[in-house]
């Protein structure tokens, strides 16, 4: 179907783009991108290539950047083209804008200043790789990328690992066997987990197992691509080794009253047992 082309109110229209496939596109994003004033593209490369193969021309339009190194002043100047009347269609690179990507900052100012903005939602990596995990889907959390930095990764991890909530977060194909290998070092081995590559692509691959699994398995066979990680939430482990462990982690990042919560809501354990245990931690320095 040939994308419309109509008269748009002024304001920011945030599109979502295909994380792989380029036919994941909605019709009313094609719509969007064929009427807006201007286009604001993470990447202008890749947003023209998706309208090029939709047939889409860009006639005289704009087609400017907004990436993560656009500061205020890129900001102020798509605000004064809405001020001026002109709609503005700011497209992600690839999947649905402000998940782990610099329009969140561009649609903050232009709400907070009041301006018209909406989106066009469709795909996403974190809802793809949910829906083809296998694990629980009702309650979880995306944590975006972990930290490079060793220490600061240790830190993500022990806030993170206690949530009883599946745990949705992106890695690069060249971290992924480290990041397994030190969930298995801080008791998480057991969990299961879902990595996901290339989703939507020719290439696309799911491997599903325990984290220890995957772990032996990806230490022998590296992979490519962009990946997608999706952990379980915890069990009911009633192990006091596995509490010490967690609670050392927890505390080392949070308040003692906040790691006591998040460690015996995570191994379902009671409240005053774990205190406890923290109480006992924390006079063995």
């Amino acid at each position: 179907m040939k994308p419309q082309n109509t008269k748009l109110d002024p304001g920011l229209y945030l599109v979502a783009t295909p994380i792989g496939n380029a036919r994941d596109i909605t019709l009313r994003a094609l719509d969007v991108l064929a009427s807006a004033d201007v286009i604001a593209a993470e990447d202008t490369r890749t947003t023209r290539k998706l309208m090029d193969i939709h047939g889409i021309a860009l006639n005289g339009r704009r087609l400017i950047p907004y990436h993560d190194h656009s500061g205020g002043a890129a900001r102020a100047g798509i605000q004064k083209l809405i001020v001026d009347g002109k709609s503005v269609a700011y497209a992600s690179e690839a999947g649905s804008p402000l998940i782990a990507d610099p329009g969140f900052a561009l649609a903050r100012d232009l709400s907070d200043a009041g301006q018209y903005v909406t989106v066009l939602p469709g795909a996403s990596a974190t809802l793809a790789a949910l829906s083809l995990s296998g694990l629980p889907t009702d309650r979880f959390l995306f944590a975006g990328f972990p930290p490079a930095a060793k220490g600061a990764r240790s830190t993500w991890l022990a806030e993170l690992l206690p949530l009883p909530a599946t745990l949705v977060f992106f890695e690069s194909a060249k971290r992924i066997q480290k990041l397994l290998a030190e969930l298995c070092l801080v008791g998480a081995g057991d969990r299961q987990v879902a990595v996901c590559r290339e989703l939507t692509k020719k290439f696309e691959e799911v491997k599903r197992g325990t984290v220890a699994e995957l772990a032996q398995q990806l230490a022998d066979r590296p992979i490519k691509g962009e990946v997608v990680c999706v952990l379980d939430r915890p069990g009911e482990v009633q192990n006091e080794d596995v509490m010490e462990d967690m609670l050392v982690q927890a505390m080392a990042d949070m308040s003692m009253k906040d790691a006591v919560n998040a460690v015996s809501q995570a191994l379902g354990l009671p409240r005053r047992k774990v205190y406890q245990a923290a109480l006992d931690l924390g006079r063995q320095g």
